[in-house]
């Protein structure tokens, strides 16, 4: 990516899964099915792992900007 450049991710998250995986949806959605279970934020720290390995980016690149208690979450990488 360009330095200063911000991508926005669409994503639904699957928690308590019995896999981590990414799956692209068609329409340009992300399903991403975590492990962890969405309490005191596990899911959302293994989200942004699952996220950055995927990308192949720094965990300090991916950031909730919307739904940090809800399935369905806006995501930025900077």
């Amino acid at each position: 990516m360009l330095k200063n450049q911000k991508t926005y991710l669409q994503v639904k998250v699957l928690p308590k899964s019995s896999q981590q995986k990414v799956v692209k949806q068609s329409d340009g959605f992300f399903k991403i099915y975590l492990k962890s279970a969405p309490e005191k934020g596990k899911a959302n720290k293994e989200l942004i792992k699952v996220l950055s390995k995927y990308l192949a980016i720094c965990q300090k690149q991916v950031k909730i900007i919307k739904g940090e208690h809800s399935r369905s979450k806006i995501i930025k990488i900077i």
